[in-house]
């Protein structure tokens, strides 16, 4: 008997022995996560991201939904926490959240109009229609392609380093759509797109629209993956209470999240560890304060720090074989793009969509190449959404397909202005594509107001990529200015001014022209209140010109970076002046003169950002007519914040029109500092040199002016609103400035 439970307790030992060397890899506890959607507020998850990278805690699987799901998605992926956070802090929201693109993509030719109307109206089914205002996401989809690009074999989610989901609502049954396989950039996009604010995406013979109105937090679809245990972070609100439904808006809002907030209730109880994070004082929109959300999510991510690594020391410790799953970013260089498919085209042609992408077959592309030339394309301003997609084939090589929507060809754009020099305008545009010729562009402008201006314009593009241009316009402005004696208001006289132009130019790139053209001038001016120096009567005269003109600016209003470069340098012909003056002048014997002359002009401004908040600002400009004494009607006018009219020099301590000069130049600094979302605050201070070259008959200038300004800037749905105060050290005035919009 006592052999035999010997022998019956070795036997025992062998067989457990026997059985732990046999334990399968999924015998340890899977770990999941779940993140919420929540708009701006979800970028709290990464401080949770980075407390688990912290603590060595592998998640084995990822849910998502909404911005849960980019962050979600990006971490299956393969980026870290840090890599994560380090993209989120230089991403531009304010662009990736809108139906803008990079005032860089945009032509060189259509960087003057772009984004300068506050309503602008499709032609459709002949007759203007108001716009959805609903955001197709383009900048977005080509910031995820590019983040995901590592990943463009790979069709099922269940295979990215870490397996993952999303979720959408099916937008014909409002029942939610789990996706696990297909085009992953799709499939987020789809995640995040919040109705009424997004377009809804086609994704496998369905329309969807965000998956936060049914399942905000995701969690059963997690442990369905696989996973035993489960982290979620929430930082979806609950339902506002009776008193805080304040309007139309919320009352709809909060309609339409009744179902998520009831699923939330079944999802949390299916949490290991619940970390609810509800950011009540920030919205779904409060991209602007980015960096104190990721903030809140990190302190919040430490205070779980001891959970999670008591958890990865347990799970280590487990008596099982590590997981050694490749849980980093695949690495992908450059592929080749052998074939291609362009869907969607109506006014536009395959050749013209490939020919302004400047795609070529048998290349080699990588995301960066890819989002360059979609970005390209939409710069002509013919697209109003391009999406692309990669499938494999069996050489390692690439078939490229391309989603496209155009837009409209047609426009009526309308834009209110209010400066103090130029009044309160309506500025009124209609804008059309291959009205009179293919590959060209059309428009009239018209400013109705107490000044009255107007301009036509027909722009031809021409060669391959349209990188040559022939631009033929006019243009007529009326004016009522104030003269000044001692910088005290003196008089008032009536401008009109015309020209007519035409110049041929070549775009070397994106940002970059080089120009030749020939300009007609015609300028009459005549006394309202006559003053001390009055000038009655009109001068004409031909110009042909070399134009260069530089511009990276980042955007059209309150860039933070870039560089905007304009060079001109002219010959004008011999002039036709038929003028009166009742004016003493320098040389009693000078009589207007009819000489040809040279000119340049020069303007250049340069931002620099300092951080998120601070951008610093620098502004030359410099004009001088060569060899002009006695010559009249030509002259550089000197004064105000805005540029708004011909030879105009703008001067931080002066109103418009202050002094006139043929050689003068201007240095300014400036520092601008954003104290909260669209609100600025701006300080300037400038110089100005006159008379260095060229010293006029007929005006008498100082040589040197100081001056200095402080704006208070608000920018909001129809342009910004600039308060500013302006003082000269030669006129030693405190004066005011406003200008509201933009100005024609």
């Amino acid at each position: 008997m006592k052999y035999l439970l010997i022998s019956w307790l070795i036997l025992f030992f062998v067989f457990e022995i026997s059985a732990q060397d046999s334990i399968p890899l999924h015998k340890r506890p899977r770990i999941g996560l779940t993140l919420s959607g929540g708009g701006a507020k979800g970028l709290a998850h990464i401080g949770i991201l980075k407390a688990i990278d912290s603590a060595g805690l592998k998640v084995d699987y990822v849910t998502g939904t909404s911005m849960g799901s980019i962050i979600g998605v990006l971490y299956a992926a393969g980026y870290s926490a840090d890599s994560i956070e380090k993209i989120a802090g230089s991403i531009d929201w304010d662009l990736l959240l809108s139906n803008q693109l990079s005032l860089r993509s945009v032509i060189m030719e259509e960087k003057d109009e772009y984004s300068k109307y506050d309503l602008e109206l499709p032609w459709v089914n002949n007759w203007f229609r108001l716009s959805t205002g609903v955001l197709e996401g383009q900048e977005l989809w080509l910031k995820l392609s590019e983040l995901l690009y590592p990943l463009y074999k790979i069709k099922d989610f269940r295979k990215f380093p870490i397996p993952f989901e999303c979720v959408s609502t099916d937008i014909s049954t409002g029942e939610a759509v789990v996706l696990d396989s297909g085009e992953i950039i799709s499939a987020i996009r789809s995640s995040m797109a919040i109705p009424s604010l997004f377009t809804a995406v086609e994704y496998d013979g369905k329309k969807l629209v965000d998956g936060g109105v049914v399942r905000n937090f995701p969690v059963k679809d997690v442990r369905a993956m696989g996973a035993d245990y489960v982290i979620g972070s929430n930082v979806s609100s609950s339902l506002l209470t009776p008193d805080k439904v304040l309007n139309a808006i919320q009352v709809l809002m909060q309609v339409a999240f009744f179902r998520e907030s009831e699923d939330t209730k079944v999802e949390v109880p299916l949490c290991n560890i619940y970390i609810p994070m509800p950011l009540t004082q920030y919205n779904m929109v409060s991209f602007g304060n980015s960096e104190d959300i990721i903030q809140y999510g990190i302190v919040e991510g430490r205070k779980l720090y001891p959970r999670f690594k008591k958890l990865a020391d347990s799970l280590n410790a487990l008596n099982s074989i590590e997981d050694t799953a490749d849980r980093k970013l695949p690495k992908e260089g450059k592929i080749r793009i052998v074939s291609y498919d362009v869907r969607g085209l109506n006014h536009t042609t395959k050749e013209f969509f490939v020919h302004a992408m400047d795609l070529y077959t048998n290349h080699y592309y990588n995301s960066t190449d890819l989002s360059r030339m979609v970005r390209r394309a939409s710069g002509t301003r013919y697209y109003s959404k391009i999406v692309y997609s990669l499938q494999p084939l069996d050489d390692s090589t690439c078939k490229a397909i391309f989603d496209v929507e155009e837009n409209p060809l047609t426009f009526g754009k309308i834009g209110l202005n209010y400066n103090q020099f130029s009044g309160i305008s309506a500025i009124i545009n209609l804008t059309s594509r291959d009205l009179l010729t293919p590959n060209s562009r059309s428009l009239v402008t018209v400013n109705i107001g107490e000044n009255f201006r107007a301009r036509a314009e027909h722009l031809q593009y021409l060669g391959r990529i349209s990188n040559f241009a022939l631009k033929l316009s006019s243009q007529f402005d009326q004016f009522d200015i104030t003269t000044y004696n001692h910088y005290q208001e003196d008089g008032l006289y009536n401008e009109n001014y015309f020209k007519g132009d035409a110049i041929l130019d070549y775009s070397t790139s994106r940002n970059v022209i080089l120009g030749a053209g020939a300009r007609y001038e015609y300028t009459s001016y005549s006394p309202s209140i006559s003053s001390s120096l009055e000038f009655q009567g009109s001068n004409h005269f031909f110009t042909s010109y070399l134009l260069f003109k530089e511009n990276t600016l980042d955007r059209v209003l309150f860039p933070k970076k870039g560089i905007l470069i304009e060079a001109e340098g002219d010959f004008v012909y011999s002039q036709n002046p038929d003028v009166t003056a009742h004016v003493v002048t320098r040389n009693q014997d000078s009589a207007f003169t009819t000489s040809p002359y040279t000119r340049l002009l020069f303007k250049m401004d340069d931002y620099a950002s300092l951080g998120s908040r601070s951008t610093l600002l620098f502004h030359v400009q410099a004009g001088v007519n060569f060899n002009y004494k006695n010559d009249i009607m030509n002259e550089f006018s000197i004064g105000g914040m805005v540029d708004q009219f011909h030879n105009q020099v703008t001067f931080s301590g002066l109103r418009e029109g202050t002094f006139y000069s043929p050689a003068v130049a201007t240095f300014l600094m400036g520092f601008r500092y954003r104290l909260f979302i669209n609100t600025y605050l701006t300080a300037r201070a400038n110089v100005l040199f006159n008379n260095f070259i060229t010293t006029s008959d007929f005006f008498t200038n100082p040589n040197f002016l100081s001056g200095y300004s402080l704006t208070a800037s608000y920018n909001f749905a129809l342009g910004p609103v600039e308060l500013s105060g302006m003082y000269s050290d030669q006129s030693r005035r405190v004066i005011g400035y406003v200008n509201i919009g933009i100005p024609f």
